[in-house]
């Protein structure tokens, strides 16, 4: 099975937060795929609490640990469309794009991407 990682989960893992802190453990040596867009959230999400450095870090583990998809002219059109139909954020329908591009199980705790109910497939990483 192939799995997409959303903002959520990455930055919920580097907070080592669990559930998510565990299960992405156990995902990472499957190389999971997360769209370079929700990559930039990352960065921004870490360079606010931890400044640059520990946000440039931050990006070259995802480098080693990840397959980093690009937004491609047909990504970028087929996020816009998901954006389109479901109430959630632009850089929310990358992660959603991403998934559905590579057939994968989007792990997320994010609440407008669990709730939108839609046609992905999602793994809900929230405590219970």
């Amino acid at each position: 099975m192939t799995y997409c990682l959303d903002t959520w989960s990455v930055v919920e893992w580097m907070r080592n937060r669990e559930p998510a802190a565990g299960r992405l453990d156990h995902l990472l040596p499957s190389r999971p795929v997360m769209s370079w867009i929700n990559v930039g959230e990352v960065y921004y999400v870490v360079n606010r609490e931890r400044g640059p450095g520990a946000a440039l870090g931050a990006i070259e583990t995802l480098q080693r640990q990840l397959a980093l998809d690009l937004a491609t002219p047909a990504r970028v059109l087929e996020a816009a469309a998901i954006k389109a139909a479901h109430r959630i954020s632009y850089a929310d329908a990358f992660a959603v794009a991403t998934a559905l591009a590579h057939d994968a199980v989007l792990v997320t705790g994010d609440p407008e991407l669990l709730a939108a109910n839609a046609a992905w497939p999602t793994e809900d990483l929230r405590p219970r």
